[in-house]
């Protein structure tokens, strides 16, 4: 009987360390594996020309690299063929360092797709230099919301995009009320979108704003994304967080939620791949 034990042993240490490299190749490639989802907003008062708008919604890079010189992201973009990009924050990591000439390859790149605009995360003020960091982004043809807002023009008709920087920036900082004040009185009634990082200050916060759409990141969708869930772990260490991924409505406005792409310090993402949004807009009924 002792001569089989060893063979068995053998057997059962020999599955645990293959179902052990599986488990690590699995999780490498859930945050390293990029995944296009698609999702449609259906809004009352989308100015005609702007039916069928496809955004790709892009956040928490982290410092991310996919590819050399961030060459899949970029491709992979460029293939959903977008009208705009939204950039919703968080593209460096205060617990990364920078590598040289990041910024402006993916900036560039992104710039060479479609008109980009770009809003601060908390990450960005964190690591300090954001005044830096905007320069080398206007520098390589985005467009930097900071706490201010601009038309968009497509097939004859117009819209606003407003902006707004991370509460982790300056104390001084125009607030997000002023902001929606300015564009009220720019604007009127007229359908207008906010680009804002944190998506749980959603509910509470930036839904009565009055924008018809708000689209943030930050969520990392949950983290660990389990069915039934909106996900596992926020970005704050709460269980259950919502608000982390896709579409939600409140208070009369409409929030967009992208997954993002990358980690901060030792997270990571699990059945939560790096996720490139692309956002088409439809016009509902008034």
């Amino acid at each position: 009987m002792r001569k089989h034990r060893r063979p068995r042993r053998a057997a059962r240490a020999a599955l645990v360390l293959a179902l052990c490299a599986a488990l690590v190749l699995f999780i490498h490639w859930s945050n390293s594996a990029l995944q296009v989802t698609t999702a449609d907003a259906v809004l009352s008062g989308l100015p005609e020309g702007f039916d069928g708008c496809r955004v790709v919604v892009l956040g928490d890079l982290h410092t991310a690299v996919f590819g050399p010189d961030n060459e899949a992201l970029l491709r992979t973009v460029g293939e959903q063929d977008p009208a705009y990009i939204f950039l919703v924050g968080d593209l460096l990591d205060c617990r990364r360092p920078v590598p040289d000439g990041y910024v402006e390859t993916v900036a560039g790149g992104l710039a060479s797709i479609a008109p980009t605009y770009y809003v601060t995360g908390n990450h960005e003020w964190a690591l300090g230099g954001v005044p830096a960091l905007k320069k080398a982004l206007s520098d390589s043809g985005v467009s930097v919301l900071s706490n201010t807002f601009v038309p968009l023009t497509r097939n004859g008709d117009t819209l606003v995009l407003a902006g707004i920087d991370d509460p982790n920036g300056y104390a001084d900082q125009k607030p997000p009320e002023a902001v929606a004040q300015e564009v009220s009185e720019a604007w009127g009634d007229g359908f207008w979108m906010l680009l804002a990082h944190r998506n749980d200050l959603f509910p509470h916060h930036y839904s009565l704003l009055g924008a018809d759409l708000v689209i943030s990141g930050h969520g990392h969708g949950g983290l660990i994304r389990l069915p039934f869930t909106d996900g596992l772990i926020s970005t704050d260490h709460t269980l259950f967080p919502s608000y982390t991924a896709g579409l939600y409505e409140k208070n009369g406005s409409t929030l967009f939620v992208t997954r993002g792409l990358g980690n901060s310090g030792p997270s990571f993402r699990l059945f939560n791949r790096p996720e490139i949004a692309v956002l088409t807009l439809h016009r509902g009924n008034a």
